[in-house]
């Protein structure tokens, strides 16, 4: 199970109230709302091996290089090093360290890697792995990873949230969008998504897009199709096409997910025994963790004094 970490615990930050907070009046939402949904998905799915894949970087420099809207609106400042620093709620900001602190102590890998995103750590984990894997996610991005020949799903959490989150296989993704997985990065190429500063081809949006490559295939074929007079494709789709070459030149390489991401060595496993003991009780106390801890810790069979 690879958790896209960033979505879960953005989720558990606007889903749990912000009155939780520990003694010291650090905000602890964020962090009771994650361990909350790793217990919820152990006990649902009950995985062998728990990655929580990290963001690196949010707005990896190459995607940038390609298409300088990537992620724009969310740059909140450039500090004083030349980093850009995406836009976070304070409230949540300060609980970020903690919560990579806690899954570091309670054994759960977490994996990033240099100047990429927590979806290509995913990408790369997906594509090396040797059993079936579910990817724990609120990103459509991720769509495109699924495999039924290898058992990889994704369980998308956007929808009706992590208890009772929708897995999608081949034939759900098929039924969702009439487009077939190993197609998916062409469609959203096309699409664009506001959210991710990708602006798509003007005017094609998702039935054209889900249409197009229904009936050419991919993004190569789409747009020859569009350059060849004699396709049945209509003049005006034609034209979008035909008139974003320099955005569908570059999109494909930032839409995809990377594979080859130089992702740290971890332990992919899940945890046995607490790996930090110490450290992980005196953050359950700092924090106030409560019957957070006390639910991940029985999820994950683990001894409270591993």
């Amino acid at each position: 199970m690879l958790l896209d970490t960033a979505s879960l615990y953005f989720r558990a930050f606007f889903g749990v109230p912000d009155t939780m907070k520990a003694a010291d009046g650090t905000p602890t939402n964020a962090i009771r709302g994650l361990l909350d949904f790793i217990a919820r998905l152990v006990e649902n799915h009950r995985p062998t091996h728990l990655v929580a894949c990290w963001d690196d970087n949010w707005r990896p420099s190459w995607r940038v290089a390609l298409i300088p809207s990537y992620k724009a609106q969310r740059v909140d400042y450039v500090s004083a090093q030349g980093e850009q620093v995406e836009e976070v709620p304070s409230r949540l900001e300060v609980q970020i360290p903690y919560i990579r602190a806690t899954l570091e102590a309670l054994g759960i890998a977490v994996v990033g890697a240099p100047d990429h995103e927590a979806d290509d750590v995913i990408g790369t984990l997906s594509h090396r792995a040797t059993m079936p894997v579910d990817v724990v996610t609120g990103d459509r991005d991720l769509f495109q990873l699924i495999d039924d020949s290898r058992g990889i799903r994704v369980v998308y959490t956007a929808a009706k949230g992590v208890g009772r989150a929708d897995v999608y296989d081949e034939a759900a993704l098929l039924a969702k969008y009439e487009i077939p997985a190993n197609r998916y990065a062409d469609f959203a190429t096309l699409r664009g998504d506001a959210s991710d500063g990708l602006p798509g081809v003007k005017g094609v949006g998702e039935k054209t897009a889900a249409s197009l490559v229904t009936a050419y295939g991919d993004l190569s074929a789409i747009r020859a199709a569009a350059a060849d007079p004699s396709t049945p494709m209509s003049p005006s789709v034609k034209r979008k096409i035909l008139d974003s070459a320099d955005y569908l030149d570059v999109a494909p390489k930032v839409v995809a997910v990377a594979t080859d991401a130089p992702v740290s060595d971890a332990d992919p496993a899940r945890p046995r025994q607490v790996k930090d003991p110490e450290r992980w009780l005196d953050l359950v106390e700092l924090l106030e963790l409560g019957s957070s801890a006390q639910r991940v810790m029985h999820a994950l069979n683990l001894e409270p004094k591993a």
